[in-house]
């Protein structure tokens, strides 16, 4: 998969099948569209992903949607959303954008796509210009669960609910952030349950504060572990967002290290507790319940 930032630096010069979108979180009905302009690859057509950049928090980042569509699609365009794109005529996008510089044969879209300055491009525009342009145009329909659209929308009011296996649904894999592990009071440490600090990356959203069950990647390997994501109100006055996790099994030094965590299950929101004692006592509880999630043998 190539990968390039901003539309004007894309040079291929095959015919492409075009998704265009801001595709935050690649769930489960934008991965439809993948797999469409997948369909219309060939060695003489290239399937293209344009995502717009929109400039807020996000459920996925530019890093992560890379990772995800590694070695499926054959572009990938990260669009930041400058003035120019936005004071863009629809008309002059179809005409300079998606026939004149990605030369599009196929543009797949979704029923709502909105496109444009005032967002007066759409899909009965796409259709008007397809025979002036030569391309062939798919819309395709939502997808459901629970007769519920999925959207971003409703994957960031579960993650706002803690619902991750919800969002997990939706999103068709499990909620994660990537962060390096950070130097903090080492309090854990002190307590007799070390643990990991990880600052999230970018605009990256935590889900609602508390306590889950997660998994770690540290080094390549998976680990079962238990973490609170928040800023920890009990031990300092910061507000600053991590996720602080212990990982069962791992005894190396993960100081300084990138590390992935997945969201697997939600236990208790986050609570300032009125002693470093009781915060203790709570997470001996927290730390059995990441025991009894993953089926672990509490020795």
């Amino acid at each position: 998969m190539k990968y390039i930032t901003g539309i004007q630096s894309y040079h291929g010069t095959k015919k492409t099948a075009v998704t265009i979108g801001k595709f935050d979180g690649l769930h489960r009905g934008h991965q439809k569209l993948v797999d469409k302009i997948i369909e219309y690859s060939s060695d003489d057509c290239e399937s293209v992903l344009c995502a717009f950049d929109m400039h807020r928090d996000t459920i996925m980042t530019s890093r992560e949607r890379r990772e995800h569509l590694e070695g499926r699609i054959d572009w990938l365009i990260d669009c930041p959303f400058t003035k120019e794109l936005r004071s863009m005529e629809a008309e002059v996008f179809i005409r300079d954008i998606l026939s004149g510089k990605l030369n599009a044969a196929h543009i797949v879209v979704g029923r709502d796509s909105a496109f444009g300055h005032g967002k007066r491009g759409s899909v009965e525009m796409l259709e008007a210009f397809s025979g002036e342009y030569g391309y062939t145009l798919d819309v395709i329909e939502k997808e459901r669960y629970h007769d519920i659209v999925i959207s971003s929308t409703y994957i960031r009011d579960a993650l706002a609910q803690g619902d991750v296996e919800l969002a997990e649904k939706l999103l068709g894999y499990p909620y994660e952030l990537t962060g390096t592990v950070q130097y903090g009071q080492q309090l854990g440490r002190t307590l007799g349950f070390p643990t990991m600090n990880i600052e999230p990356e970018g605009h990256k959203i935590m889900p609602r504060y508390g306590v889950y069950a997660c998994r770690v990647k540290i080094d390549g390997k998976w680990y079962d572990g238990v973490g609170n994501a928040g800023v920890k109100p009990t031990v300092t006055d910061e507000r600053r967002r991590l996720l602080e996790v212990y990982v069962y099994g791992y005894e190396g030094d993960a100081y300084g290290k990138e590390v992935t965590a997945q969201f697997c299950g939600f236990e208790r929101p986050e609570v300032k507790f009125g002693s470093v004692e009781e915060l203790k006592e709570q997470v001996m509880k927290d730390m059995q319940y990441g025991i009894d999630f993953f089926g672990l043998i509490n020795e």
